[in-house]
C-alpha cells in the first residue's frame, strides 16, 4: 500500500483512536488531536502541487477484487488535488473551531469526531479514487457520515428530521449512479474512469449513454443540492455549525460537483448534457437566492445561499462542456466557463466558510440565530463584523473580493452562450445572461441582510439570552484566515491560476490539450467597460433599492401557498409511502405459515416454468436410461396410494399407517437399486419414525373438518404446479448431460483414495467428512435441546 492510500485511510483509522484519547485525556479538548491529522493532510497533499502543475499527474493501484476488475487505484490529478486540498484545508480550521465552539464539559466529542473523520476520509476517497466502484462506496460513506453528523443532537427532532431527509435523498441518488457505474461498466468493460475518457466517443454512440448520463447526473444533483432535490440541504442545517461550515463550503455539497466535473470528458459532448447541467444549475441559482431573502435564521439565509452558488457553479460546469465541440485551443472561448467554475468553487470555500463560522459566533455569543432579534451588534462584536463584510461582500459579488472576480467571469460565460451555434441555443439561450443577472441582484440583496440585519439597526437586548460579546481568539482564528483569503484571492488571483486552476481545468478538458499543450490562465481585475461590468453596476443598483424597499416588496412570498412546496410534497409522499407498505404488508402478512408457503411456491412455479418453456429449456430424452420393471411400476403405484391416502384419511391411524407405507416404499426402492445400506438406514429411520407417531397418538390433534372448496383448491392446484415444474425440470434435466456425471469420479477413486468398497459410506465419512460431522453436531444440538424440554418441570404460574 502506497502513501497515497494511506493517506485517505488515516481518517478512517485515527477515527479508531478518538474514543480512547476522549477517555484517557479527559482534561484535553479531543480536537487537538484530531487537528494534527487534516494538518498533516494538507502538508501531504500540497506537496503535489509542483509535479501536477507541471503536468505529472500520480496514480497507485491496489488489487481489491480483481476477479470483478475492481482495484483500489488512488489517483492524483488537478481537479482530485484541488478538492484534496479543499477537504483537508477546509477541514483543518473547521476543526480548529470546532475546540472552541463545543465545549467538553457538554458534548459527547468522541462522536462527533469520529462521524467527522469518517467523513473526511470519505470525501478524500471520492476525489482521489479512479475505480467507480471505489468511489461509489465512499459516495455511500459520505451520505451515511453525513447523516451521522446533521443528527449529533439526536434528541432534537428537527436534527433527527434533517438527518433523514439528507439521507433518504442523497442515498437514493447514489443508487442510481450505481446504475449509471454498471451501465457504463457494460459498455466499456472497465471500471475505470481514466479509460472510460479514451473511449467516450464509442459511449456517445451507444444506447446505454443517455441512461447511464441520466443516473449519473441523479447521483451529481442530489448530492450537490439542485432544484429540485435541493430540500435536504436547508434541513441539514441542525447540524452544530462546524459541520454547516464543512458541508456547505468544501466537502457533501461539493461531491456532487466534483462528479460532475470529473464526467464531463465522458458526457460533455452530448446536448443533453449541455442543457440539464446549464439549465438546472441557473435554476437551482436562480430558486435558491429568491428563496434565500424570506428566510430569519442566519443558517438557513447561508443554507440557502450555498444551493444558489452551487447551481451557479453547475451552471458554469455545463457551459464549459460547449468548449468540447472546437478543435482549436484559440477559438475554445467557452473553456474559460471551466476555469470561472474552478476559481468560483475555490472562492465559495473561502467566503462561505467563513460566514457560517461568523453566524455560528453570532449564535455562540447571543443565544440566537433570528435575523428578528438581532441588530446593533457590530459595536459588540467588531471583529465578527469585519469577518462577515468580506464574506457577504464577495458572495455579493463585489469588488475587491475574490467573489467579484469569479462572478464577472460567471457574467462572461454566460453571455459567450448567444454566440454558441449549436443546440438550438438560440432558442432559449438568452435565458442564461437573464436569469444569472436576476439571480445576481437578489444575491446581493440576501447577502445585504446578512450584514446590516445582524450588525447595524437597532440593538435590542431584551430578545437576546446571551450578553453580546466578541468571541475567544481562538473561535475567531479559523474564519479569519478564511476572510483573509478571500482578499488576498480578490487582489492576487493568480496566485491560483498555475499552481491549481490551470491543472484542474485540464482535468475536465482533456480533448482540448495537445501533447505537451496546458491550459494558460490569468485573472484580471479590469477589463474594460464591457458588458459585465454594466450588470454587475445593475445588480448594485438595482440590489440597493430592494433591499431599501424590502419591507414592501417582500410580501411577494405570501403568494407562495405553504401546502405546494416542495417540502410539502416530500412529506407527503413520505406518509403515503409508508402508509402504502403497511397496506401491502396486511395483504401478504397473515401470521400463517400455509399462506408464506404458498407465495413461495407459486412464485417458484410461474418464474421457473415461464422461464423453462420461454427459453426453450425444456427436453425429454430415454436413451441411455435403464429399462422400467414391473416392481418399480406396482411399487411407485404404492407410494402414490399411500400419499393420496394421508390427504383423505378420516382417522389418524390411517394416517400414520399411510405414511410409513410411504417411506417403507422408498426403503425398498433403494433394495431394487442396489444400495443395502441406504435401505437399512430409511427402514430404521421410518420404523423410528412411526413408532414416535404411535407413541404420541394420544396427543395428536383430531382431524379437523374439511375446509371449503375454493381454498382447497388453491392448495391443489399450488402442489400440483410445484410437482410437475419439479418433475419437468428433473426429467430435463436428466435429458440435458452436458459432462461426465460425478458419480464416475467416485467410482474410479473411492476405494483408491479412501480405502472403501462402499461408496455411500465413503461419501459421507470421507469426501464430505464435514458436512456430516456439522449434520451430526446439529442433531446432537437438537436432541439435547429435547431432552431438556422433556426434563423441564413449571410450577404454576410459569406455565403460560
Amino acid at each position: 500500500m502506497s502513501l497515497l492510500h494511506l493517506a485517505i485511510l488515516l481518517p478512517f483509522i485515527m477515527a479508531l483512536f478518538v474514543p480512547f484519547l476522549y477517555k484517557w485525556f479527559k482534561s484535553v479538548h479531543t480536537g487537538w488531536f484530531v487537528l494534527l491529522l487534516p494538518v498533516f493532510l494538507f502538508i501531504y497533499f500540497f506537496r503535489y502541487i509542483n509535479p501536477v502543475s507541471s503536468g505529472s499527474n500520480t496514480y497507485s493501484t491496489v488489487n481489491w477484487i480483481p476477479s470483478l476488475g475492481i482495484q483500489f487505484t488512488a489517483y492524483v490529478d488537478g481537479l482530485g488535488l484541488l478538492f484534496a486540498l479543499l477537504i483537508t484545508g477546509i477541514g483543518a480550521l473547521v476543526i480548529l473551531y470546532s475546540i472552541y465552539y463545543l465545549p467538553r464539559a457538554k458534548e459527547q466529542l468522541h462522536t462527533f469526531y469520529v462521524y467527522l473523520l469518517l467523513f473526511m476520509g470519505a470525501m478524500l476517497g471520492i476525489v482521489l479514487s479512479d475505480n467507480m466502484i471505489v468511489l461509489y462506496t465512499f459516495w455511500e460513506l459520505t451520505s451515511l457520515s453525513s447523516f451521522l453528523l446533521i443528527g449529533y443532537w439526536h434528541t432534537r427532532e428537527k436534527s433527527r428530521y434533517g438527518a433523514l431527509k439528507s439521507m433518504m435523498i442523497t442515498v437514493f441518488g447514489g443508487l442510481c449512479m450505481l446504475g449509471g457505474i454498471i451501465l457504463l461498466y457494460l459498455v466499456t468493460n472497465t471500471f475505470s474512469i481514466r479509460e472510460m475518457v479514451t473511449q467516450a466517443p464509442i459511449i456517445m454512440e451507444h444506447p446505454y449513454f443517455l441512461p447511464a448520463m441520466l443516473l449519473f447526473l441523479l447521483g451529481a444533483f442530489t448530492k450537490s443540492a439542485q432544484f429540485p432535490f435541493y430540500i435536504w440541504l436547508p434541513d441539514a442545517m441542525e447540524a452544530p455549525t462546524p459541520v454547516s461550515a464543512y458541508l456547505h463550503s468544501a466537502t457533501m455539497v461539493k461531491a456532487g460537483i466534483y462528479l460532475t466535473a470529473r464526467f464531463t470528458p465522458v458526457f460533455g459532448l452530448a446536448p443533453e448534457w449541455f442543457w440539464l447541467v446549464t439549465g438546472i444549475g441557473i435554476i437551482t441559482l436562480a430558486w435558491g437566492s429568491f428563496h434565500a431573502i424570506k428566510q430569519t435564521d442566519l443558517k438557513a439565509i447561508l443554507a440557502f445561499s450555498t444551493v444558489s452558488q452551487l447551481g451557479l457553479i453547475m451552471s458554469l460546469l455545463g457551459a464549459g462542456s460547449a468548449s468540447l465541440h472546437f478543435e482549436s485551443l484559440d477559438n475554445k472561448m467557452f473553456s474559460a466557463a471551466v476555469v470561472a467554475a474552478i476559481f468560483h468553487l475555490i472562492n465559495h470555500a473561502t467566503f462561505k466558510g467563513s460566514l457560517f463560522m461568523a453566524a455560528g459566533i453570532v449564535d455562540h455569543e447571543t443565544g440566537t440565530r433570528d435575523i428578528r432579534k438581532l441588530g446593533g451588534l457590530m459595536s459588540f462584536m467588531p471583529i465578527t463584523f469585519t469577518i462577515t463584510v468580506i464574506g457577504a461582500f464577495s458572495m455579493a459579488g463585489l469588488p475587491p473580493f475574490n467573489g467579484f472576480l469569479s462572478k464577472e467571469m460567471f457574467f462572461t460565460s454566460m453571455l459567450k452562450l448567444l454566440e454558441f451555434n449549436l443546440f438550438n441555443v438560440e432558442t432559449w439561450g438568452i435565458l442564461f445572461p437573464v436569469l444569472a443577472w436576476i439571480a445576481s441582484v437578489f444575491t446581493f440583496i440576501y447577502s445585504m441582510i446578512i450584514v446590516f440585519k445582524t450588525f447595524t439597526g437597532k440593538y435590542q437586548p431584551e430578545k437576546l439570552d446571551k450578553v453580546p460579546h466578541e468571541a475567544p481568539l481562538g473561535m475567531l482564528i479559523s474564519p479569519i484566515i478564511l476572510a483573509s483569503l478571500v482578499v488576498l484571492f480578490g487582489i492576487f488571483p493568480n496566485v491560483l491560476s498555475f499552481s491549481i486552476i490551470e491543472p484542474a481545468t485540464a482535468s475536465i478538458l482533456p480533448y482540448l490539450l495537445e501533447d505537451g499543450e496546458q491550459f494558460h490562465v490569468h485573472i484580471s481585475h479590469w477589463h474594460g467597460w464591457g458588458p459585465e461590468l454594466y450588470m454587475t453596476l445593475g445588480v448594485i443598483g438595482l440590489g440597493i433599492l430592494l433591499y431599501l424597499g424590502l419591507a414592501k416588496w417582500k410580501l411577494v412570498y405570501k403568494l407562495f401557498p405553504e401546502k405546494l412546496t416542495l417540502n410539502k410534497a416530500y412529506d407527503v409522499s413520505l406518509r403515503g409511502l409508508d402508509k402504502g407498505s403497511l397496506k401491502v404488508q396486511e395483504l401478504y402478512m397473515t401470521g400463517f405459515l400455509r399462506d408464506y408457503l404458498g407465495y413461495i411456491f407459486t412464485f417458484v412455479v410461474l418464474m421457473t416454468g415461464w422461464a423453462l418453456f420461454s427459453k426453450s429449456a425444456f427436453t425429454f430424452e430415454t436413451a441411455g436410461n435403464a429399462p422400467i420393471g414391473i416392481y418399480e411400476i406396482v411399487l411407485a403405484a404404492v407410494m402414490i396410494l399411500g400419499a393420496v391416502t394421508i390427504l383423505f384419511a378420516k382417522s389418524r391411524l390411517t394416517s400414520i399407517i399411510a405414511l410409513g407405507s410411504v417411506g417403507y416404499g422408498v426403503a425398498l426402492f433403494f433394495v431394487f437399486f442396489r444400495a443395502p445400506d441406504l435401505a437399512l438406514t430409511q427402514l430404521v429411520i421410518e420404523t423410528i419414525s412411526v413408532s414416535l407417531f404411535l407413541l404420541c397418538f394420544y396427543y395428536l390433534p383430531e382431524l379437523q373438518k374439511r375446509e371449503k372448496l375454493p381454498f382447497k383448491l388453491a392448495n391443489f392446484l399450488v402442489s400440483l404446479g410445484v410437482g410437475t415444474v419439479v418433475t419437468l425440470i428433473a426429467l430435463s434435466a436428466n435429458s440435458q448431460r452436458v459432462s461426465e456425471t460425478i458419480s464416475s469420479y467416485f467410482i474410479e477413486n473411492s476405494y483408491k483414495e479412501a480405502g472403501g468398497k462402499n461408496m455411500v459410506n465413503v461419501i459421507l465419512v470421507d469426501f464430505r467428512g464435514f458436512d456430516t460431522l456439522f449434520e451430526i453436531t446439529v442433531l446432537g444440538i437438537a436432541a439435547l435441546g429435547i431432552f431438556a424440554m422433556v426434563k423441564l418441570r413449571l410450577s404454576k404460574g410459569e406455565e403460560s
